[in-house]
């Protein structure tokens, strides 16, 4: 730019000379038509050239440095033209109204899905979205949200009314037939205790013990006394152990009466247990005391832990942007592309945000210019715009030369023919 500006200024001062030049070596042919005419033409020129230097010097400096009046006039009204042209810009170039009219045309969401489109068949776009989700996950601080996942799922054990499980917990054991179950592990249990040899000796004893400690008279003392001599411990112990064994066997067999009978009985007392209100207090008030002693933050800790490097596992696998990101992505958009009611919805809370944010800060417009040009000296000013603007002004120093030279020659060409 301040090579342009040399070299106009370079054509101004040239033009100016040969004018000069021209009525200098003119005088001595004012005798002759030719030299009378091109002396006259070199001299308007020459008045031209001056008289336009003189205007457009005057517009950024003194001429000559001399404090002529009316001279300098950029400095001396620098408020005045500043104030103007921050006036201009508000109040014609960039009003409100006219700048909420062209943000009404901009199809915003058209554009920002089309970018979002665009980049996303971008690896870098795509590396960046990865990085982001890890970032995210990363800053997750688990310890601060083991304290409220706890006191969620206390609130959510509390909610749970036994009244309302406990006879689905019922139904669901009768279904399975946890019952018939129970009776055949309970079953199993006595056999295999029964079975044992301790076990029947142990029953000998007491037997034996239950004989000796009856008191009887008479006929029923001397059967007892008959009795205790024919059996021994080992001999009652087996008896009672093969009447137990035999008693586990019969219940065992699913079409036994007894065995039927008794599920039935349990399967009624289960029933009635469905709407039992003190059991169901019991349970509500055994449940809210086990979950008030329960102090899980520590395995929630630990499992947030491990849930959250399995997020990242999870993400930083090569598949996990191709097989789900990227479809959930595209089907998100696509869903919006579809959908004008929300792409409308979009547009109008853009362009209201524009609206507020503009009418917050237009006029800050004009005091950024303001503070941006306030910041520039009177000199650098007037060479910012002698650089943008000065080849033209240059040229009216040339155009003042030239056409000062044609208009010389008509007029003495006029005076000598008139």
């Amino acid at each position: 730019m301040f090579t342009r500006k040399k070299k106009s200024q370079r054509l101004a001062t040239i033009s100016l000379i040969i004018m000069a030049v021209g009525f200098v070596a003119t005088i001595p042919l004012q005798s002759s038509i030719w030299g009378m005419l091109l002396q006259g033409g070199f001299e308007a020129g020459l008045v031209g050239g001056l008289a336009d230097w003189f205007a457009v010097t005057a517009l950024f400096r003194h001429p000559l440095g001399i404090p002529i009046p009316h001279t300098a006039l950029l400095p001396k009204n620098r408020k005045r033209i500043i104030a103007a042209i921050i006036s201009m810009l508000e109040n014609d170039w960039l009003t409100k109204e006219s700048i909420r009219k062209k943000v009404a045309v901009i199809p915003f969401m058209e554009k920002l899905v089309g970018i979002a489109e665009r980049e996303l068949e971008t690896a870098s776009a795509r590396k960046n979205i990865i990085n982001g989700i890890h970032y995210l996950i990363e800053k997750v601080k688990v310890e601060k949200i083991a304290p409220l996942v706890e006191k969620e799922v206390k609130l959510l054990i509390n909610r749970l009314d036994m009244g309302v499980y406990l006879p689905v917990i019922i139904d669901e054991l009768t279904k399975r037939k946890y019952d018939e179950k129970a009776l055949d592990y309970i079953l199993n249990e006595v056999d295999e205790w029964a079975g044992k040899d301790t076990t029947k000796d142990r029953l000998g004893r007491m037997a034996v013990e239950a004989i000796e400690n009856i008191k009887a008279d008479g006929f029923m003392q001397f059967a007892l006394k008959s009795f205790s001599n024919l059996v021994n411990e080992e001999k009652l112990g087996n008896i009672i152990q093969n009447l137990i064994q035999k008693g586990v066997d019969s219940f065992r067999d699913p079409y036994n009466q007894n065995r039927v009978t008794l599920l039935m009985s349990l399967n009624d007392k289960l029933q009635n247990i469905k709407s039992d209100e003190n059991l169901i207090a019991e349970l509500n008030n055994l449940k809210e005391k086990l979950v008030s002693g329960w102090e899980p933050e520590e395995k929630i800790v630990s499992f947030l832990q491990q849930f959250k490097q399995k997020a990242i596992d999870f993400i930083q696998d090569p598949g996990f942007f191709n097989t789900y990101l990227s479809p959930f992505i595209t089907h998100l958009l696509n869903d919006f592309k579809s959908n004008q009611e929300k792409i409308e919805q979009a547009e109008n809370w853009i362009r209201k945000q524009i609206s507020i944010f503009v009418d917050k800060n237009h006029s800050k417009i004009g005091k950024l210019v303001e503070e941006n040009l306030e910041k520039l000296d009177d000199k650098t000013l007037i060479n910012m715009i002698e650089t943008n603007v000065g080849k033209d002004l240059q040229w009216i120093r040339v155009n003042g030369a030239v056409c000062g030279f044609l208009i010389g020659l008509i007029l003495v060409s006029l005076r000598m023919l008139f």
